[in-house]
């Protein structure tokens, strides 16, 4: 299974939900990507992936700074996780494929 690609995700934020495209790219067991938001652009490497498994970390700096730590599950054209949002809790998230 392939989680490579451009996903159409919503995550349930405290400040209610946010729409964003996130971009992953996997080579081996090393993820990269991107997510794009309304806070902008945030790129990322030094993720990993098993099997469907995911996980990253993006450093934010809007609305402002603070390091995000995503966990996600890709099955089929479906991903769905958790990010740990500093000290704002969590947020799940949940999107498809485009």
């Amino acid at each position: 299974m392939s989680i490579n690609g451009d996903w159409k995700v919503t995550m349930n934020s405290p400040m209610g939900k946010q729409d964003a495209t996130l971009s992953l790219a996997a080579d081996g067991a090393a993820l990269s990507g991107k997510i794009v938001s309304s806070q902008g652009t945030q790129d990322f490497t030094g993720g990993s992936v098993e099997g469907g498994s995911l996980s990253w970390k993006v450093k934010m700096t809007q609305p402002m700074p603070m390091e995000l730590e995503f966990s996600a599950i890709v099955e089929g054209d479906g991903i769905s996780g958790n990010a740990k949002l500093g000290m704002f809790g969590n947020a799940s998230f949940s999107g498809t494929r485009l």
